[in-house]
């Protein structure tokens, strides 16, 4: 089994490094591509964190359980949210002495047949859907709203956590409000519906008679979208640039963030930002970014205890979907 020590070679850093990379030290300062470097190479390595020696859990049936995700090693490596509710998922089943087993979009399936139950991280299509129930296994959601098709979920309250950017910005004087967010398509190539996030952005400035479609645009959730974004509009709206804008991604925060400051456009003096997800990354450019904050950790804790109630045989009798609030975290590039 790999170790801290044989991470740490491979990366050329530290085993105090490693550790705390791997254990998601919000006070490490590391560039991103160092703390990707290692991330690779824990995932190469097989790496699976030791559970700490707390107070025991209750004594419970052995299980093993699939994280399926909807993204392959590597884009999971370049999105630090997904790879946070991951580690949520594996904390707590760890914790409760689950066997885990992970399989990555571009993986063999077959390991699903040795698991008690399943738990799908991300955005997935019907056809997958179907694909997952065809094992018969228990099957829970996480990031995605399933109720519709009959599955238990954990999501993250998208709409409100809007509009109180929204009304932060408001409060502060900002009327010219832009919105940058990504359109997503499952890993089978099917389109989403649009982003709840850019629905409510939409429906509560229109309703406030702000909103301008001018100020909205929509790409990929990624730090190179995000500046390529910004880049066209900085060239199509000049001097009529908003001065604030709400960002449904850090990714897409950080490349836009890059293109104002070639412009030398002031951030938050000409430009405020708001961010979505709170991802490491956030604390560490310059300047920090106001983003909102989700409980990844606690989105795959509240997963796991829904397939443990399956186990147990005490889940409720209609699926059901356990969303959690948000919190809106102000630092530097917002006023």
């Amino acid at each position: 089994m790999a170790t801290i020590k044989d991470i740490a070679e491979k990366a050329g850093v530290s085993q105090a490094t490693v550790s705390r990379v791997l254990n998601q030290d919000a006070t490490l300062s590391v560039s991103e591509d160092t703390r990707s470097r290692i991330l690779r190479i824990a995932e190469d390595l097989h790496y699976q964190k030791k559970s700490r020696k707390t107070t025991p859990q209750p004594v419970e049936d052995f299980h093993k359980i699939v994280i399926f995700e909807w993204y392959t090693r590597e884009e999971e490596l370049d999105d630090l949210y997904y790879y946070a509710i991951r580690m949520g998922l594996e904390k707590q089943a760890q914790q409760l002495g689950y066997e885990i087993f992970r399989i990555f979009n571009n993986d063999d399936w077959s390991l699903i047949q040795e698991a008690d139950g399943i738990i799908a991280l991300g955005k997935f299509s019907p056809k997958t859907i179907r694909d997952l129930e065809s094992y018969g296994k228990p099957l829970i959601f996480v990031d995605s709203n399933t109720l519709y098709l009959g599955h238990s979920c954990v999501t993250t309250d998208l709409e409100d956590s809007v509009i109180t950017a929204l009304e932060h910005f408001l409060e502060h004087g900002h009327k010219e409000i832009g919105l940058l967010v990504g359109q997503e398509e499952t890993a089978d190539a099917t389109p989403l519906q649009m982003d709840p996030r850019q629905r409510t952005f939409q429906q509560y400035l229109t309703e406030k008679g702000l909103y301008e479609e001018r100020f909205v645009s929509v790409g990929q959730f990624s730090t190179e979208s995000g500046y390529q974004l910004m880049e066209q509009l900085i060239q199509a709206l000049g001097d009529d640039l908003p001065t604030a804008f709400f960002m449904a991604s850090d990714a897409l925060a950080v490349g836009a963030l890059r293109s104002l400051q070639e412009h030398q456009i002031a951030v938050p003096d000409r430009v405020s930002l708001i961010s979505f997800n709170d991802t490491s990354i956030a604390k560490y450019v310059f300047p920090a970014l106001s983003t909102v904050t989700v409980y990844t950790e606690e989105m795959g804790k509240q997963a796991i205890q829904m397939l443990r109630q399956t186990f147990q045989g005490t889940q409720p009798s209609v699926p059901y979907m356990v969303k959690l609030a948000t919190k809106l975290t102000i630092r530097d590039s917002s006023r």
